[in-house]
């Protein structure tokens, strides 16, 4: 089957994404499948390897399949059972639950469901493919189309000390991808990393997989980091990197004070400690007066990653990565994996940078998170009073949620299921057995009509799930 000639008629990926709903049409309806991986596809459709992982993207935003690190992708059937067995691993519970038609999915935090520019990316592409028919995929650059690298690159400068080139950049398929070039690079496998938690459970399995040591640096209940345990963890433990978040700590949504900053700089520089900053939600705090923690370390011992996704949306995957050094080895396991990224879709979002169209799109987008955030307090204050305690979130869409009482959260997340409302248990962003008390709660939504009843069967589920 060859799906170039399609172009004509649409894009690729729309091509590829009827094919791939052909193919999940005729699945086992008794257990999870494991679908072809990219390569498989590029190579029995004869298309791109991007243009799979945007027909993929588009079916786990649908809720069609799901993604699991290292396996690959799988698709839920209708008819499997949305509960689960109770002692399965809770990610995937989660994974299947959150795929399945008419559930209520409050366990995300996807700011881009509020506002996405899937439709100016489009657009972009075919003045593009006009402009230069003959450039469409220059699969010379392994690490990345030069004009986005430059647009990234010039986006993260902040001073002549604190510059970046577009040779300091590399831009992946995905996050995942990123991640797992940088824990071979880095050499991390049996190093210990210090991690701010909550963290992302991505980065937390991806550093389980690869035998990470993580050392988990809990944010305190009053919203501060832990000052004194960081020292004591630099001082006492063999950590060599310290992964933190740029500007905001999700989903706790912390913010470090200007002090706090600067304490982590000095630290990280007295104890030789490089910085592993995570900038996946840096564009998205409501304000935008707080300086990233980027700007205050030794530049010399910083790496920067982050994702298009969480601001841009689904239509744009990729992953990213600015670091000046160690750049003969990132260029090795970059063309290594041999990413075929679209290079239309990457200058489609390299003019949105240049344009200054992103930076519209951002002022849009992060007034109306604030504005569902503020929607969703008082909904919280409405009809969970006296279950649950939180701070306001100053970025993403999402809440972090404290029990009241002491409960099971295992046990409302089931109970929960049962009524197809899905909630992210606090457990998830942990591997030390943290936050077992704690829940995400997403607030992207717009007029969704049965979300008072998911947060009422919350509220019953927290009461029911109190510990004797």
């Amino acid at each position: 089957m060859n799906l170039r000639g399609e172009r004509q008629a649409d894009f690729a990926y729309q091509a590829v994404y009827r094919y791939m709903i052909n193919l999940i049409n005729e699945v086992s309806l008794d257990m999870p499948v494991k679908l072809p991986s990219l390569r498989q596809l590029a190579t029995r459709l004869n298309v791109s390897i991007s243009t799979i992982q945007y027909a993929y993207s588009l079916l786990e935003k649908e809720g069609r399949v799901y993604s699991v690190a290292k396996s690959g992708y799988f698709a839920w059937p209708v008819a499997a059972n949305p509960l689960m067995a109770a002692g399965a691993d809770l990610l995937e519970r989660l994974y299947a639950a959150a795929r399945r038609p008419g559930m209520v999915v409050l366990s995300g935090d996807e700011p881009a469901l509020l506002g996405a520019l899937d439709g100016a990316l489009l657009m972009l592409e075919r003045q593009l493919v006009r402009r230069h028919p003959r450039q469409l995929q220059p699969w010379s650059q392994p690490c990345g189309v030069w004009e986005l690298r430059a647009a990234l690159a010039a986006r993260y400068t902040s001073s002549p000390t604190r510059c970046w080139q577009a040779d300091d950049v590399y831009i992946g398929a995905d996050l995942r991808g990123v991640l797992e070039i940088l824990i071979d690079v880095l050499g991390l496998k049996g190093a210990a990393v210090l991690v701010e938690s909550p963290c992302d459970w991505l980065i937390l399995r991806l550093l389980q997989a690869a035998g990470v040591r993580v050392i988990e640096l809990p944010w305190q209940v009053d919203g501060r980091l832990d000052l004194a345990r960081l020292e004591h963890l630099l001082r006492h433990e063999p950590v060599h990197l310290v992964l933190l978040s740029s500007v905001v700590g999700m989903p706790s949504g912390n913010v470090m004070l200007n002090y706090e900053r600067l304490r982590v700089a000095q630290l990280l520089e007295e104890y030789g400690c490089w910085l592993l900053e995570n900038d996946t939600f840096g564009e998205l705090g409501f304000a935008q007066n707080h300086t990233a923690l980027r700007n205050q370390v030794n530049p010399e011992r910083l790496i920067v990653f982050s994702s298009f996704e969480k601001v841009l949306g689904p239509e744009a995957p990729f992953g990213y990565v600015l670091s000046r050094h160690l750049s003969s080895e990132l260029q090795r396991q970059f063309l290594l994996r041999s990413f075929r990224l679209s290079s239309i879709r990457q200058r489609a979002i390299a003019h949105l940078y240049q344009s200054g169209r992103l930076d519209q799109h951002l002022q849009t987008l992060r007034q109306r998170l604030r504005e569902q955030a503020d929607a969703m307090s008082q909904r919280l204050d409405q009809r969970l009073t006296g279950r649950v305690t939180y701070r306001m979130p100053l970025a993403g869409a999402s809440f972090w949620l404290h029990a009241s009482a002491p409960v099971d959260m295992r046990q409302v997340f089931q109970r929960l299921l049962a009524q197809q409302v899905v909630i992210a248990p606090g457990e998830l962003f942990s591997l030390s057995g943290l936050h077992h008390q704690q829940l995400r709660l997403s607030h992207a939504f717009n007029g969704h009509p049965n979300l008072d009843a998911a947060l009422d069967a919350l509220a019953l589920a927290l009461l029911q799930a109190q510990s004797a």
